[in-house]
């Protein structure tokens, strides 16, 4: 006998004109899931092809001469973001459809950067490649959720196999070694902190808490994600100590690392990690890692330290700086992807400094960097993955159980993690493979010199800053019509009397970059072209007085990071034309609007205005510090104090 319940559905899932309105609800909403059972046309795959033609049709139409003859922005109105009136989202009533749905999600999209667009490089934001994009869409249909076996299958193999590929990449026993994706390079960074506190201070951290104030120790080049990491691990952002930075290189100063880490060990004072970072943002600097290594093996011997406890985990921030290990095994002497010789020279230059990333216990890779990956991407590996397991296993769940050989939930942060990340960064590496990662790489460091010898070095008024430097990024100054860019900054480097036409320059560019936001913003022509999206430093490094009684200014710079494939050396020779355009236009008198006015910020929470970051106090040594200097500059915003410090050591040596 059907019961009265039952006989309202029909076997093919649909329901009788009786039924109830939630149930025809129910059954009306079925075509707004993917099917579990193949068609021979798929609903789904058409929705997202019309969603995907949503997208298509916010981008400009193709250029016939000049990739400047189309604006930098998705959609027609680049006055935005609009956030004014979100406290006044409802939930609506009735269902809508999917495709009203898709559309008006499609439009959230009109004004936002196109990432694909080559005058767009304001910083290491690079187009995800093909492959990653569709294979992170891929687990959105079946929702893999990596932390078990059991509810990703063979989709896990892609945090397995990418985590091997990558310890081939470093030499490390891809047996021994493992990765976990996570959220983003603070994720990684995250990770490696608390693997470090537990490692130094035992398993009761785990129980009791962190007693004991031990300190990270980390380059002020370093990322300001060590606040974060200090902070959210109850460690104490005063528990992180700043070591300083060469004024030239941007580079960790070993002798000042040494002589910090011996005061603390001659005091007992336990140090959980020393964080190195393995590429800066904007001056691409790597500490010397395995000078690092050298003296935590000579200070804390494992035959003292035989399960890790007391001795400093060494953690490589290598978010940035982790691809070029692709040039592992290429032939420098034969040069088989035919890079010019003074390219080549930068190429193995960065490869052999980021190959020392080896002595590291745990290192942080970001695909949706240097990878090309989808946003969020990334990875934080672990040179001894059977410890850093039994460190931070933690009881399973009463209602989950052990499946399968695989779990890394019961270790991890999360007890939900997307398969989008290690997807991505699989299909990535399965894609791009050792070729295809050299030629993005040296391409890159192609363009930038042309960029800095053939157009920059060819303007009188204008000059790179960051020559040295190997890098994504080229750093340039510009200058007031007539100037001769580099005897003008020559002279503001090194002369103290010159200080007042620093601070003026250094407006100027910052004034540059605001003035090209502004236009790029404002979706007109300006010099006959669309504005390309860049940035600015305030601060590359500090400048370079013999009088030590003499504070020092800092060098501002205007910036672009060429990470997108379809940049040419013609977008090069646009790029700097429209950087003068805006020299001119503000030489005329126009000014500027200030860079945070987008749209009609700041959203209209109570008290929004009124909310005062939390400013730690700092010791001699630099332990903590103020979040405002830490937050102004990702590079070259040292303290006096450490630049005191640094012309001592000098002096000592001469």
């Amino acid at each position: 006998m059907v019961s009265k319940f039952a006989a309202l559905w029909n076997k093919d899932g649909s329901v009788q004109a009786s039924a109830p309105r939630w149930a025809s609800l129910r059954a009306e909403m079925r075509s707004a899931f993917p099917t579990y059972y193949s068609t021979t046309s798929d609903p789904f795959a058409d929705m997202v092809e019309e969603a995907i033609r949503y997208l298509n049709q916010l981008k400009p139409p193709q250029p016939t001469s000049s990739p400047s003859e189309t604006p930098g922005y998705l959609g027609g109105d680049p006055s935005g973001p609009h956030y004014g009136n979100v406290t006044q989202a409802r939930l609506g009533e009735n269902m809508a459809s999917i495709v009203d749905v898709l559309q008006q999600a499609a439009d959230l999209f009109k004004g936002m950067p196109n990432w694909n667009h080559p005058l767009v490089m304001p910083n290491v934001i690079p187009p995800a490649n093909t492959a990653a994009i569709i294979s992170a869409m891929m687990t959105q249909v079946f929702s893999p959720n990596i932390i078990e076996g059991e509810y990703s299958w063979d989709v896990e193999r892609t945090e397995m196999e990418a985590s091997a590929i990558l310890a081939d990449l470093i030499g490390w026993p891809t047996e021994e070694a493992g990765g976990l994706f996570t959220f983003g390079g603070s994720g990684c960074y995250f990770y490696g902190i608390k693997y470090a506190l537990t490692s130094c201070l035992g398993m009761d951290s785990r129980c009791n808490g962190i007693r004991t104030d031990a300190k990270v120790l980390v380059s002020q080049q370093g990322h300001y994600c060590k606040q974060n990491s200090t902070d959210w691990t109850g460690l104490g952002m005063e528990n992180f100590i700043e070591i300083d930075t060469d004024d030239v290189t941007n580079a960790m100063d070993f002798a000042h690392l040494e002589e910090v880490v011996r005061e603390l060990h001659s005091a007992g004072t336990p140090i959980a990690a020393i964080v190195c970072t393995m590429g800066t943002t904007d001056a691409f600097a790597i500490d010397p890692i395995d000078k690092v290594r050298a003296l935590v093996d000579e200070l804390y011997p494992l035959a003292n330290h035989p399960e890790g406890v007391g001795r400093p985990l060494i953690y490589a921030d290598a978010v940035i700086g982790w691809s070029w290990l692709t040039f592992k095994g290429y032939d420098f002497t034969a040069n088989p992807l035919g890079f010019a010789p003074t390219v080549l020279a930068e190429i193995q230059k960065n490869y052999e400094a980021i190959s020392k990333v080896i002595h590291a216990d745990a290192i942080g890779c970001d695909f949706h960097k240097t990878g090309w990956a989808t946003y969020n991407c990334s990875v934080v590996m672990v040179r001894d993955l059977h410890k850093f397991q039994e460190l931070l296993s933690r009881p399973g769940s009463a209602y989950l159980q052990a499946r399968t050989c695989y779990n890394p939930g019961l270790y991890t942060l999360e007890v939900s993690r997307s398969g989008s990340y290690s997807m991505a960064a699989w299909a990535t590496l399965k894609f791009m493979g050792y070729e295809g990662f050299r030629s993005i790489l040296g391409g890159i460091l192609e363009l930038q010199h042309y960029l800095r010898h053939e157009v920059i070095a060819n303007e009188p008024t204008t000059v790179c800053v960051n020559a040295a430097d190997s890098g994504f990024v080229t750093l340039f100054r510009v200058y007031k019509t007539g100037v001769d860019a580099q005897a003008q900054y020559e002279r503001e480097l090194n002369d103290p009397s010159a200080k007042a036409e620093l601070e003026a320059n250094n407006k100027l560019q910052q004034d540059i970059a605001d003035m090209l936001w502004q236009w790029h913003r404002d979706g007109q022509l300006h010099g006959g072209s669309y504005a390309p999206y860049i940035s600015y430093t305030s601060g590359f490094r500090p400048t370079d007085y013999d009088d030590e009684s003499v504070e020092p200014g800092f060098i501002y710079a205007v910036k672009a990071f060429p990470m997108n494939v379809n940049i040419t050396p013609e977008v090069m020779d646009e790029l700097i034309r429209l950087v003068l355009v805006a020299r001119d236009a503000i030489e005329a008198g126009e000014v500027p609007q200030p860079n945070d006015d987008a749209g009609s910020c700041p959203v209209p929470y109570s008290k929004f205005s009124d909310i005062k970051p939390l400013e730690c106090a700092s010791d001699e040594a630099g332990a903590g510090g103020s979040t405002s200097d830490n937050l102004l500059s990702g590079i070259g915003r040292q303290s006096l104090k450490a630049l005191k410090r640094l012309r001592k050591r000098r002096s000592k040596k001469a």
